[in-house]
């Protein structure tokens, strides 16, 4: 069952069809369908999103377990039917790998604005999000193919044995909102982001599924989709730290909250909560341009929850728990005593005499004494004769080096420069959308045990081999003002990468156009676990840039991941 639940893009339970900007106090449909996996009744709550009357309903293809799409896909398992369209567990016969299938016919009322959500949200290429992966008008139906992630677990699940650690809630409203961010950069919403569209895979990254394509598949619109998105991602915040729906109705197997009581802040929910976390969820819960926060002003687009989280102090995991290893037991084998009856106590043997107490052994020692004294003696002599001698030696070197200096002959030395001062860092983003933008703080924080971490990529190093990461990705290090770099020291997660470092001009601007950074201070090559470089010329600059091209395999099979964990620059 937790392998369907990661596979259905969430459009079988009847929620999500009001916006999430209505009134606290209102009612809404989040999350009540009977059977979310095998739901068949027509949707009720249509109307307020919906483009179709009842009576313009297509019926669904009659499909079956076995039936080939493309000659490639096999459908296997049917996890949802639903007004005129069904969505199925499938297997990619050519590439041999579990996939899920959306199908609906092809004269369906919603199959054009499926079929453009579908292609537009496979044009964003974002690991963050489930990806689509074909978009197909065939023998008068429509099918949308996506990922099938059998590793990761829904938010739903996960909310189910209680609410989540305050660094888990972090780390999920931080990456979730820096995804919806870059989407609604590339003109993307998502309008139905609830706990089952949000996932957790086995690594710890957060995947968000369904954009576009569930609010295509239910005929859902928003006049204000950025707000829309952010008070989603506040009521998971909420639901997170609380593990209550923060509406009046129950939904996603969460109690709402008491009738007439209207939105109570999460630090008055539950004891305990995080008072940082509890103050984002209110600013993102925004209604009609109001918020409850006590403190600050709503957020009413992901852009602004991001720069909200980026002001918060982080929050740190928590420090593992060690149980004391239990007493160490002595067996009767250890003691000697195995296979035979167990020795009589006897009395204690008296200690032996101190040695050398006797007339021979008080001469030995004098002796012993004397000869020490006399190699001290001897040695104390000879060192400080070849110290004598040395700085003699040092004088006659310095006059020449002096000498040498008046001539000129210390010009172009190198020194290795003090630690200069980073005065922020940026990830680099050559396409314009970042991948990991919120953990670049930790690259340059001065704490080797933290790091910049890449998401996990499937069948290529080079970043998956995905279209808007063909120049890389890494870090742009803002030095405050033009520096003469002379030194440079990068340790990075795990060993295998392919990098390289460059410097921007005098001028240089600091942005992640690779035209930039004329300077190749290092070679492209596979490094380890630390890359260490003295310049032969000193380099002024203000911008340095550490470029990834490659990436390291990571635990699983066909799989890369790297990253960054501290960066040191040296000059003056």
């Amino acid at each position: 069952m937790a392998e369907r639940s990661t596979a259905a893009v969430d459009v079988a339970d009847n929620s999500g069809d009001e916006p999430l900007t209505a009134k606290a106090d209102q009612a809404t449909a989040d999350g009540v369908a009977q059977n979310p996996e095998r739901d068949t009744e027509n949707n009720e709550a249509q109307g307020s999103g919906g483009t179709e009357s009842p009576g313009q309903k297509a019926s669904p293809p009659e499909l079956h377990s076995g039936h080939k799409l493309a000659r490639r896909y096999r459908l296997e398992e049917c996890v949802t039917r639903l007004d005129g369209f069904s969505s199925w567990r499938a297997v990619d016969e050519k590439l041999r790998r579990a996939v899920g299938v959306h199908v609906l016919p092809a004269d369906h009322t919603r199959a054009r604005s499926v079929l453009a959500a579908a292609r537009s949200s496979a044009l964003l290429g974002d690991p963050r999000f489930v990806q689509v992966l074909d978009a197909v008008e065939e023998n008068d139906l429509v099918y949308v193919v996506h990922e099938w992630l059998p590793d990761a677990t829904e938010l739903t699940t996960q909310l189910s044995s209680g609410p989540l650690e305050p660094h888990d809630a972090y780390q999920m409203v931080s990456q979730v909102s820096s995804a919806m961010a870059a989407a609604h950069r590339e003109g993307l919403a998502h309008l139905r982001l609830n706990p089952n569209a949000v996932l957790r895979t086995s690594s710890g990254q957060w995947r968000i599924r369904g954009l576009a394509v569930n609010a295509a598949l239910r005929g859902i619109s928003s006049d204000i989709p950025q707000r829309t998105d952010t008070e989603s991602i506040g009521a998971l915040l909420y639901a997170t730290l609380t593990q209550r729906w923060p509406y009046e109705n129950d939904a996603y197997g969460l109690s709402g909250l008491p009738k007439g009581v209207g939105l109570i802040a999460p630090d008055q929910v539950r004891a305990g909560v995080h008072r940082g976390l509890s103050e984002l969820a209110m600013r993102a819960l925004a209604n009609d341009g109001a918020t409850a926060s006590r403190h600050e002003s709503a957020c009413t687009t992901p852009e602004e929850l991001v720069k909200a989280i980026g002001e918060m102090p982080r929050i740190r995991p928590p420090e593992p728990a060690f149980t004391a290893p239990p007493e160490y037991q002595r067996t009767t084998y250890q003691q000697g005593t195995y296979g035979r009856p167990a020795p009589r106590a006897t009395q204690p043997m008296q200690p032996p005499p101190p040695p050398l107490q006797s007339r021979t052994g008080k001469a030995l020692k004098w002796a012993v004494s004397a000869l020490l004294i006399a190699a001290l003696g001897l040695g104390s002599w000879q060192l400080a004769d070849a110290l004598m001698d040395q700085g003699s030696s040092d004088d006659t070197n310095n006059t020449q080096t002096t000498d040498g200096g008046d001539k000129g002959g210390q010009k172009g030395r190198v020194t290795a420069g003090k630690l200069l001062e980073i005065d922020s860092a940026a990830e680099f983003t050559p396409s314009g959308s970042g991948i990991q933008e919120d953990e670049v703080s930790l690259a340059v924080d001065g704490k080797p045990g933290t790091a910049w971490v890449t998401p996990q990529y499937r069948g290529y190093p080079n970043f998956g081999n995905l279209a808007p990461r063909k120049e890389g990705s890494g870090i742009i290090v803002d030095l405050g003002k033009v520096r003469t770099v002379s030194r440079l020291s990068v340790d990075f997660y795990r060993g295998g990468q392919t990098v390289e470092i460059l410097a921007g001009g005098e001028d240089g601007s600091g942005t992640s156009d690779l035209g930039d950074y004329p300077e190749r201070l290092t070679s492209l090559e596979q490094t380890g676990g630390n890359l260490s470089a003295k310049l032969k010329e000193p380099v002024k600059t203000r911008y340095v840039l550490v470029r990834i091209t490659s990436l390291p395999p990571d635990a699983g099979a066909d799989t890369y991941r790297g990253g960054i964990s501290e960066i040191r620059i040296y000059g003056s």
